[in-house]
This record gives C-alpha cells, structure tokens and sequence, in this order.
C-alpha cells in the first residue's frame, strides 16, 4: 500500500471542494451547522456519484452507526434522570464544596470528567456533566461556557491516556497489538502532564470569566432530591451501563448495545411516554453528525485521506529521521483530527503505518504518536470531537445570557489550547523518546 502513492487526482480535488464549501457554511453560521451539514452530504453524494467515487451504499456505509445510537441511547438515560433531582443535587455538592471560588469549580469539574473519560466514553461524560454544570451556574449565577468548554477539552485529553478511552486508541491498540496496560504506562503520564498545562492555561485563559462568588447561596442537597425511587431506577441502570462501558470489549459488544441494555432497563422501570421522552433526544446533533459522517466518508472514498497518510508516513523510509516522522505524524494527525472525524483517519493511516513495519521500520514510536495527535487535535474547532459539540448545544439550550458558544468563540480558545498541548506532548516525545521505542 505504501509502494503505491499517488498523485492528487481530481476525485480528490472535488471531495475536498464539497468538504470546504461545507465546513464555510458551518464555521460561518450562515446557516446553522445541522442545515450546513445536511446539505453537505447531500452534495457530497450527489457529485461523487457523478464522478465516480462515491455513492449511497457508501455514504451509508459512512455513518458511524455506534456512535448515532449511543448518543441516541444516553440522551434518553440523561432526560430520565433529569426530573429526579439527581444532577440538582451533584450540582449542589459541587458548588458548596467550591465555595464560591469558580476557578476551584473549574479544576473539580476538569478533574472528574478527565479521570471518568479515561475510563468511559468521552461522550457519555460530556452527556453526564453538561446539564450539571448548568445547574451549577443557575445557583452560583455565573456564566457555564468556560466550564462546558473545559469539560469537552479535558475529556478529550483523558480518554487519549487508556486503551478504552477513545474509539482511535482502540484501534491503534488492536493494530500495534498493545494492552490496556502498556497503554496506560506510556500514554499515561505525557497525558497527565498535557492536562496539568492544559488546566493552568484554561484557567489563564477564561480569567475574566472566573469570579469569585461572595454573597451568599442557599445551598442544602437535601432538598435538591424530588424523585427518590425514579432517581434509584435511573442510576441503576446508568450503573449497568458504565459496567458494560468497562467490560464491552471482553463482551464484544459494541458501546452502543451496552448502552441500549441499561436504556432498556430504565424503559421497563420507569415506563416513561414515548412522545414526551423522544422530544427529549437533540436530534439536531445527530443528523449534524450524520452528515458530517457522509461528507467525511466521501473524502475517504476520493483517496484523499489515503494519499496524506502517505505523506504523512513517507519520511520513516529514513530509519535516522524515526523521531521526526513521529512528530510528524503527531501534528498532522492533530490538525486534520481538528477538521476531520479521527475515526476515519485512524483507519486509514493504519494499514501504511503497517506496511512500513514489513520495510523493516520500528513503527512503535507511530503508535504513540497517532495517539497523540488524534486525542489532542480534537479540541481545536467546535467540530473537531463529539463531546465539544454535546457542550455547544448545552449552552444553546441553557437560555443563559452569553453562554452559547459560537465556532469562532471555540476556536479562540481550543486552538491555543491545542497547539499548547500539542507542544507539551511533543517536549516530552522528544526528551523520553527511548521510552516509546
């Protein structure tokens, strides 16, 4: 596959244009994102079937259908527990034990869903936080959207620490044949020093948006509970569900269906009505992000992913310049991951990571590398992983002045903070280089 690099072709030159036009339209809000997306791929589709490279089965083909349905089946898991009291009550902890200090808030809220992400889907603890935080702010009378858009940055970063923490590093993990383990000791701690940066940079960074909170709240937990049986049903099944998150790959089963077996679950407990739990579910994040699939899945098919994972691989021909490739592959994996969904390109960079093992390359250091680029890149744009876009719509529906969230608004602070983490991880890459040979 290596030996076979090509010339950009005009399949290429197109997928990229449609891909472009699309990403104007949602990066511009001329148009809101999931309008933008849809007519994306529609466009995608229709000019790849006249050209050649794309078509419906493939577009379909495209959709990760694991991710739709375990958003679609934690969305209902979150609405059920939502009228419990539950996330009142966390938020009510949460705050007291800030004690009005929106900087200690920050770094408490960093810190669980940093170390749940290692653990669980980044996604599903975004889903989780998110309406906590809000309800945070209502009682704290602060402004959620530097809290959201940590939560989504640092969850990023810590699900990139295990083998289980993010869809890529699984793949990655299953390829390079490696463990959770050895996973965890050499992803572990380049990850751990990125998001202790990473933290002090946020908070340098939203320190206008930090107050402290003097006057006085009426906190008390005890009254935050308003369904106390309904509240049980829900978190036993949401127990279930982080359960099978933990053992799914010893189950082979995919995240979804464990996901759906704990819906199931509250379903048969709690017998909501339908009607009134599906207007519940955002599907306009879920039609964004079939759309995305689809426009994404074309420029696959174009070969142009293909041919920049050959680019990207093709100075480890020089076994001298090993460390430069890593570094390479880091950052390019990063920038595209901030554009482009990282499964796909995962996929694709694989094999030639692969095919450069049997020309005698160490491609160890890739692995980690890969890794890193795709964990960290997602937090450059609003598009650039799920669990950003959870928070987005969290702070468009939260109805508080200033909190919703704009692309240009995300990017003034992801990609500093991408590039920032980007070249922590590189430091240390580069210093403890022998430790991931």
């Amino acid at each position: 596959m290596v030996e076979n690099a090509t010339e950009l072709t005009s399949d290429m030159y197109i997928a990229l244009a449609v891909m472009l036009g699309a990403y104007v339209l949602i990066f511009s809000e001329v148009l809101h994102r999931t309008s933008a997306a849809i007519i994306g791929a529609v466009v995608m589709i229709g000019v790849g079937m006249m050209a050649g490279f794309y078509s419906q089965d493939l577009a379909i083909a495209a959709i990760d259908g694991n991710t739709i349905l375990l958003l679609t089946a934690m969305m209902m898991v979150v609405a059920m527990l939502r009228p419990t009291g539950g996330f009142e009550y966390v938020a009510v902890v949460l705050s007291k034990y800030s004690r009005g200090d929106t900087r200690l808030l920050l770094i408490y809220l960093s810190l669980a869903v940093s170390i749940i992400s290692m653990f669980l889907d980044n996604v599903t603890t975004v889903i989780i936080f998110a309406p906590i935080t809000i309800l945070i702010a209502r009682i704290l009378e602060v402004n959620p959207m530097p809290f959201l858009m940590a939560e989504a940055m640092l969850s990023n970063i810590g699900g990139a620490a295990t083998l289980v923490g993010d869809p890529p590093n699984i793949m990655i993990g299953t390829a390079g044949g490696i463990d959770f383990t050895r996973f965890i000791i050499h992803m572990g701690p380049i990850i751990f020093l990125v998001w202790l940066f990473t933290v002090l940079l946020i908070l340098f960074l939203f320190r206008r948006h930090l107050p402290k909170v003097d006057r006085p709240v009426d906190l008390d937990e005890r009254r935050a509970i308003h369904d106390s049986a309904g509240l049980k049903r829900s978190l036993f099944a949401l127990v279930v569900i982080i359960a099978l998150f933990f053992i799914h790959h010893l189950l082979d089963i995919y995240p979804a269906y464990a996901a759906f077996i704990g819906l199931c679950i509250v379903l048969i407990l709690e017998r909501p009505e339908p009607g009134a739990l599906f207007g519940q579910v955002n599907w306009s994040v879920l039609a964004f992000f079939v759309g995305l699939f689809i426009i994404v899945g074309g420029v696959d098919s174009s070969g142009l992913l293909q041919w920049v994972g050959l680019q990207l691989v093709d100075v480890a021909r020089d076994p001298e310049k090993l460390l430069m490739t890593g570094l390479v592959v880091m950052w390019s994996a990063a920038l595209l991951s901030a554009i482009v969904d990282n499964i796909p390109f995962t996929v694709t960079i694989i094999p030639i990571v692969l095919g450069l093992e049997s020309m005698g390359v160490n491609i160890t250091p890739l692995w980690w590398a890969l890794a890193i680029g795709v964990g960290l890149g997602g937090n450059g744009t609003h598009i650039g992983a799920t669990a950003n876009l959870i928070a987005i719509t969290e702070s468009e529906r939260c109805g508080i002045r200033g909190a919703a969230i704009t692309p240009m608004g995300w990017m003034r602070i992801g990609i500093p903070t991408m590039l920032y983490s980007l070249i922590i991880a590189s430091l240390v890459y580069s210093l403890f280089f022998s430790t991931f040979l």
